[in-house]
């Protein structure tokens, strides 16, 4: 027995040894003598704490000995006798499995805790939830902290509760993944968003044992989300709807059947106050007209149309109640304070009103509200006219209009004008801006402000836009000179065709022109009103090589934010700076302003209505190097900007007395 004793401690993975009272080995088995490093027999007689620092030298529990190797020893000492046993076990590759178990979950907290992501898993059986200690520091707890089902669904928002309760319960009977965002309000009181992952675990008999996921806080992220929401469907000046919003509740009351009438107001003669005090009081006397209108509405849609354009969507209102909130909005108009601010000392409203029903369309009531306002500007303004079917011959003058340009764009009626863009200071073309033309020799004459209005109240708008495109890449294609450059306008509503974009790269990729040689002008306001489509379509064309400008810059409200937000190349200076720059102080400072914004966020700057030579002085000295107007050159059909030669100085930087015609703009 004792031979089959001594065999099994020699084969044993733990190291034994029995030393006399001062230390020295009496005995070891094979595996001491491995971690000594020593034969077994060469071992006897010399001091085991000599070879093995460390080693308790009287009878104590287990502890860990580091030795040189480097090792890890758990070294146990216990009486035997008048003598000494040791029981040694070598546990470093279990230290360092440890350490990297450690480091592993000291990684994941730190890469939770920078990308906001925490974990939670709940034991379906036992009824408890586990949550990471990232996930409680986000909630706006300790890590650590009691923290149960209970206590989440307190700090959860009382509106986003329901939702995951239900999500959950549906998670519990399918067995499948699932995904919710809910709002939480911390201990704090600071409100957070959170984005939750997750998994139903179940048994071999389908019964769920446990739920696990990830909870990410995307508070940032959702407000930027909402923001943008906002922004697209929100006047920047006055802070009201805008036209988006407005169809859009529209087009919501009438496919639920409902019924109502819609106001069409137009403040008359507001035109003066802008040229009369400018354009800053004019946006302020805007600003205070849209709240005291809105204040008349309590809980009503009130939405600002563009320029001095608003409407109001009343559902369930009869014609007379319609009328009477009507003549309610002109009075509040009507008596509006205007003493204090230098402007006319009365502003009037001209209100167009229809009914709306039960089958039909957002685009017939707004025009047929929209003919009643033309009815009350032609009866002299400032008065309320009701939709009548014999306002239908202005219906079709309109459908006229239409006509006209569905025939042009059928045949040869549009045309292509192009309007250089002039370095400053060598009087090189840099490029043009492609202007469109109605040429279908019809009476009467349609210039631009005739036609496009109504087109863009239209999809007719969206065939017109791709047509130019066509057409200036053509002629790209027609003259292969790279420094020949065009900028075409692109209209609000085609901001929102998804597919132009790819159209777009389309006709540039099978022409095989460069992307760099075109380039798209959007207005701000446009911009502004379908910002999300905006910077969508921007982002597509710009990565691509196209150059995006946005023009008109400086006309809106809060114009120097939308640089944050769109991914332009450029910038057109708006024309209201530029007229009297050589004169007014405001203008210099402002274009000065620009100028410097613009250069920091390596943006080009075009400045538009140059129709004087000190205006072109007056430009270079404040840093502007490219500008566009009839004193450098007026639009001039297509086929000429393509057959003539290339870049040549066009002596409109001279100083030359501009006449009267010169000083017009296209």
């Amino acid at each position: 027995m004792t031979s089959y004793c001594r065999t099994v401690l020699d084969r044993a993975g733990v190291g034994y040894a029995v030393t006399d009272s001062r230390g020295n080995l009496l005995w070891c088995n094979r595996a001491l003598g491995v971690v000594l490093g020593v034969p077994v027999e060469q071992a006897y007689g010399r001091s085991l704490p000599a070879l093995l620092p460390g080693v308790p030298e009287v009878p104590a529990p287990a502890r860990e000995v580091l030795v040189p190797g480097p090792k890890w020893l758990e070294v146990r000492c216990s009486s035997l006798g008048d003598d000494l046993m040791y029981e040694v076990v070598d546990v470093s590759a279990w230290r360092d499995r440890e350490l990297t178990v450690t480091q592993e979950a000291d990684a994941l907290r730190r890469a939770q805790a920078l990308g906001r992501m925490g974990t939670w898993e709940w034991s379906i059986t036992e009824d408890r939830v586990t949550w990471s200690d990232t996930l409680l520091e986000m909630f706006g707890f300790a890590a650590g902290t009691a923290f149960d089902f209970e206590m989440y669904s307190q700090l959860v928002h009382p509106d986003d509760l329901p939702m995951i309760e239900e999500t959950l319960d549906a998670a519990l009977k399918t067995g499948s993944v699932f995904t919710y965002t809910h709002r939480m309000l911390r201990p704090d009181g600071k409100e957070r968003v959170f984005e939750c992952f997750g998994e139903v675990v179940v048994g071999d008999d389908g019964v769920p044992l446990r739920a696990l996921g990830t909870a990410h806080d995307v508070t940032q992220s959702s407000r930027v989300h909402d923001e943008l929401v906002r922004m697209a469907e929100q006047d920047p000046l006055t802070g009201l709807p805008n036209r988006r919003a407005l169809t859009r509740a529209l087009e919501q009351e009438l496919a639920n059947n409902g019924s109502g009438a819609l106001l069409v107001l137009d403040l008359d003669n507001f035109k003066d106050v802008n040229d009369l005090r400018g354009h800053a009081v004019g946006d302020r006397v805007m600003r205070m007209l849209a709240s005291a209108l809105q204040s008349r509405l309590a809980d009503r849609l009130i939405a600002r149309l563009g320029g001095d354009e608003f409407a109001v969507v009343l559902p369930g209102a009869s014609l007379k109640d319609a009328s009477e909130v009507a003549d309610n909005l002109k009075e509040a108009v009507a008596s509006f304070p205007l003493a204090g601010i230098g402007t006319p000392a009365r502003i009037t409203v001209s209100t167009g009103l229809a009914e709306f029903g039960p089958g039909d369309s957002w685009e017939l009531v707004l025009a047929n509200a929209d003919l009643a306002l033309y009815a009350s500007k032609a009866a002299g303004r400032d008065r309320v006219t009701v939709y009548e079917p014999n306002h239908y011959a202005d219906t079709v003058k309109r459908v006229s209009v239409l006509d006209r340009l569905r025939a042009a764009l059928a045949g040869d009626g549009l045309a292509l004008y192009g309007m250089p863009m002039v370095d400053l200071m060598t009087g090189h073309t840099l490029g043009h801006e492609l202007l469109l033309r109605l040429e279908d020799q019809q009476e009467p004459y349609l210039g631009p402000a005739d036609f496009l209005p109504v087109a863009e109240r239209s999809n007719l708008i969206l065939e017109v836009d791709r047509w130019v495109l066509t057409t200036a890449i053509d002629a790209l294609v027609a003259e292969p000179d790279s420094r020949l450059k065009f900028n075409v306008n692109v209209s609000g509503r085609t901001l929102e065709d998804p597919d132009f974009g790819d159209f777009v790269l389309d006709k540039l990729g099978s022409a095989g022109v460069a992307p760099g040689r075109l380039g798209l002008e959007i207005t701000e306001t446009a911009a502004v009103t379908n910002l999300d489509a905006a910077v969508t379509l921007a982002t597509q064309l710009r990565s691509f090589g196209c150059r995006i400008t946005l023009d008109d810059f400086g006309s809106g409200f809060g114009s120097f934010v939308h640089l944050k937000h769109l991914p332009i190349t450029g910038i057109k200076i708006d024309g209201e700076f530029v007229k009297g720059i050589e004169t007014n102080d405001a203008d210099a400072v402002l274009v000065s302003g620009i100028v410097q914004i613009a250069n920091g966020l390596g943006l080009s700057a075009v400045a538009e209505w140059v129709e004087r030579p000190s205006q072109v002085e007056a430009l270079r000295r404040l840093g502007v190097r490219v500008g566009q107007g009839f004193h450098l050159g007026r639009p001039v059909p297509l086929r000429d900007v393509v057959n003539a030669e290339r870049m040549p100085p066009n002596g409109a930087l001279s100083s030359r007395v501009v006449g009267a015609e010169d000083g017009a703009r296209s």
